[in-house]
């Protein structure tokens, strides 16, 4: 049930693909968005600013991320942090495209629709003059693009996607991605964190602590059949990271029950350990339409910003 990007043979060939795509994506998705929405609604991506203003006190109804909790200690008394309004924002994607990523359906894996959604999350940022960079990971950092703005970035990124990963045979350990954003983005900044979150423990301090520094949004990629098996027999399954197989009987009512239940007990962690970073979550599956995420995405940051 897993699959992979197809590669491309030259760079010519890449770009082609890559404009094909950014082309169906203004068409079928950017436009789109801007006829359901009114008004600016790339105004939901600049969150609360990015250079420091003030300080005040704490007062009901503020973010808790923002308290800054030195002050707070030294005066006893909470105070939060505010932000000048920055219209020109510096955006980072830190994108997981660890083997897990290519599990789905053979037409559309969790490795395209991350494609389809940076490349649309680059588009409307960057048609403003925005700068956007990147961090595609996968247990190591295979690239760093570095922030620029134009329709060129965006085609550079989504070539970049378009090539499958390079490595293999090993557990992803998202805290390698958190850490390498704290050390590499000074500025502070808009970060897109793009991944299933299928991870070895430990990456929920790195990312608490990048949260800390900027305006962190997480997006949790994910299949139908990593919670629900279908009923078909005796069927091997392959872990895409390790690679190790094991037979399981999906006709045994008892089993699938127990895989259900096991997904949803990884799901509620998952969702109490980004809630726990002050990280705000996003959901969007294989099946899902990409303009109604970001629709609703867009609508939910907008409400917060009130």
């Amino acid at each position: 049930m897993s699959a992979s990007l197809a590669s491309t043979t030259s760079p010519r060939r890449d770009n082609t693909t890559a404009e094909r795509l950014l082309q169906r994506l203004d068409w079928h998705v950017v436009r789109r968005l801007d006829g359901l929405l009114q008004g600016d609604h790339r105004t939901a991506f600049y969150g609360i600013g990015t250079d420091f203003a003030d300080l005040r006190e704490y007062q009901p109804g503020d973010d808790v991320r923002y308290i800054d909790w030195n002050v707070t200690a030294r005066l006893d008394t909470p105070y939060v942090r505010q932000y000048m309004d920055d219209r020109e924002l510096t955006a980072w994607l830190l994108l997981d495209r660890s083997l897990s990523m290519t599990f789905g359906h053979i037409d559309r894996p969790k490795a395209l629709v991350l494609t389809e959604l940076v490349a649309t999350l680059a588009r409307l940022l960057t048609r403003d003059g925005n700068r956007v960079g990147a961090v595609l990971y996968d247990n190591a950092v295979e690239r760093v693009l570095e922030p620029r703005s134009g329709r060129n970035q965006v085609l550079r990124l989504a070539r970049d996607l378009l090539r499958p990963p390079t490595n293999a045979g090993t557990a992803t350990d998202l805290s390698g991605l958190f850490r390498f954003g704290l050390n590499t983005v000074r500025r502070r900044s808009l970060i897109f964190v793009i991944s299933d979150f299928i991870s070895e423990p430990g990456w929920e301090r790195p990312l608490g602590l990048l949260a800390q520094r900027h305006e962190v949004v997480a997006v949790r990629l994910w299949d139908p059949r990593e919670t629900e098996l279908p009923q078909a027999g005796i069927i091997v399954v392959e872990d895409a990271e390790t690679g190790e197989q094991l037979f399981v009987d999906t006709s045994d009512a008892a089993f699938r029950r127990r895989f259900h239940d096991a997904a949803a007990a990884r799901e509620q962690q998952l969702r109490l350990a980004v809630t726990r970073a002050g990280v705000d979550l996003y959901e969007l599956s294989t099946g899902d339409d990409l303009v109604l995420m970001l629709l609703r995405m867009i609508t939910l940051r907008k409400r917060r910003q009130r």
